[in-house]
């Protein structure tokens, strides 16, 4: 990169080393990952579920990440592990098993299947460590912050990438993360989000790639051509050089993204990929979409972007710029089903939904992301109440009063036994906007409906699943709160999973009845 931006890139963001977390590993039995919201192409080919279904650990330290994957059965054994505090080079070492095959120095997500990595409470920091997914399928990164990762200087790590991706990578979704460098490759910095050898099936959705020399990739020259099918939706790229991606062969979807200050170039389309780039909004930059650094030809359809204060170089030899005035030269067919927001409000949806601790919010395709805050006095989702409960409760006896309780999480001064005291004024919450809780008792019971209460202040859920809890077998799913029958049921416990949430949810009583 040239030097004069990556002093520029230098001065915005200070790297450094921040004190090492004490490690911690807690295991229950139920997964808590948002898998609820996937989109894009990370659903085709199977779809993308990471973890859902396996236990659930919690890590403070790299070496507890790798041991929570070294601990499983297998190697495709469901994990979600939830992450909180600083994850760095001196507290990440290799940890052996037959169910992993990691590294010191990187997040390795190496010859594996079936994970979740999602960070929880006060945030997860992989700081100067990078996260390496390799061979790998159905992997969910979600709510975390990886920054100023080097390829050279010191220390080094995953080759300089925040989140790499390569040899044979299918069915990634990685949500919500802020992804940051303080340079440029002088500065020894690689790329955010790279993609290449055989990757294919991943989504980047609501998350902050910012002050960088290289965006990412997709295919890591014109000859690696194997990658692709690749989704990009209400990302902010801030201050980066080029490659907002660069694409080389395959198909990749952006929309919904806001570009600001792309400094030398940004969607790079070549070497025959192509690229469908709706309702973008592409603001103080130049040569945002194009062919650029090569003289194969990529291809691009275009539709409903706004391009503000966008400067367009004049075309000669390998640079080819799509402006000043991008016309379509493809088409591209998209599988899946998505919503847009008009372009002129993506600066402001971004900027309230995309980035780690953001309370997972998400756009609903009306320029209005989808809001913690109960006390909105709008109209609500449905099964979304705007009080603490529903008015009409089911009749007969509530099962829950008098039960136990036990749960993957809670948040600090909060209890699982506030469920079922049949206080509304209490709650449990876990340490973060996804967990489990459950009620149980010492002998069989049947339950044939639940009535889930919400107490004031409380998060919304996007998505639930209940369990019963002996066998593992899935009761009933869905969003919001309020009553929810199912056939019946003869069991010892039973789990409220919550998978996905707008904010931090608090359940004021989990109700169970007969019938």
């Amino acid at each position: 990169m040239r030097r004069a931006v990556a002093v520029r890139l230098s001065a915005l963001l200070a790297a450094g080393a921040l004190t090492a977390a004490t490690a911690v590993a807690l295991s229950s039995t139920t997964a808590s990952a948002a898998v609820g919201g996937v989109t894009g192409y990370a659903t085709q080919n199977g779809g993308t579920t990471g973890g859902a279904g396996g236990q659930t650990v919690r890590a403070t330290t790299g070496t507890a990440i790798h041991q929570a994957l070294c601990s499983r059965a297998s190697s495709s054994t469901p994990i979600t592990i939830q992450v909180e505090g600083t994850i760095n080079h001196g507290n990440t070492t290799k940890v052996s098993g037959s169910s992993c095959n990691t590294a010191a120095g990187v997040i390795e997500l190496k010859q594996i299947s079936n994970v979740t990595i999602v960070g929880v409470g006060n945030g997860a920091v992989f700081d100067q460590l990078g996260i390496h997914i390799r061979e790998a399928s159905n992997i969910i990164i979600q709510n975390v912050t990886v920054k100023n990762v080097k390829k050279s200087g010191s220390p080094t790590s995953n080759g300089g990438d925040a989140i790499g991706m390569e040899s044979d990578v299918r069915n990634v979704w990685v949500d919500h993360v802020t992804l940051e460098a303080s340079g440029g490759e002088s500065e020894g910095y690689d790329g955010l989000f790279d993609m290449k050898d055989n990757t294919q099936y991943v989504t980047l959705s609501y998350s902050v790639l910012r002050n960088s020399g290289r965006g990412g990739l997709i295919g890591s020259s014109e000859s690696d051509r194997s990658n692709g099918y690749v989704t990009f939706h209400h990302n902010l790229y801030e201050n980066i050089d080029s490659r907002a991606p660069l694409l080389r062969g395959g198909i990749a979807h952006m929309y919904n993204n806001h570009y600001k200050r792309l400094n030398e170039s940004g969607i790079n389309s070549r070497a025959g990929a192509r690229a469908k780039v709706d309702n973008n909004y592409f603001e103080d930059s130049k040569d945002v979409l194009g062919t650029f650094y090569t003289s194969e030809a990529g291809y691009w359809q275009v539709g409903g972007n706004v391009f503000d204060n966008v400067t367009w170089s004049s075309r000669s030899g390998d640079h080819n710029p799509a402006g000043p005035n991008p016309t379509s030269n493809t088409s591209v067919s998209i599988p899946y089903g998505f919503t847009l927001d008009g372009a002129n409000c993506v600066p402001s949806v971004v900027a309230q939904t995309a980035g780690a601790n953001k309370g997972l919010k998400v756009s609903d395709g009306s320029c209005t992301p989808q809001s913690p805050d109960p006390t909105d006095p709008g109209p609500t989702d449905p099964g979304e109440p705007t009080d603490p409960g529903p008015t009409d409760p089911p009749a007969g006896a509530n099962l829950s009063l008098g039960a136990g309780a036990d749960g993957s999480s809670k948040a600090s001064g909060t209890s699982y036994g506030n469920v079922t005291d049949g206080n509304t004024n209490t709650y449990w919450s876990p340490s973060g906007s996804t967990g489990s809780v459950s009620v149980k008792w010492g002998s069989a019971t049947t339950v044939a409906k639940v009535n889930i209460r919400l107490a004031s202040g409380s998060g919304t859920i996007g998505a639930y699943r209940l369990l019963n809890h002996d066998t593992g077998a899935v009761l009933a799913s869905g969003s919001g709160a309020g009553t929810v029958s199912f056939s019946p049921a003869s069991l010892k416990k039973i789990t409220l999973e919550i998978t996905n949430a707008s904010g931090t949810p608090r359940i004021a009583e989990f109700e169970t009845y007969a019938s």
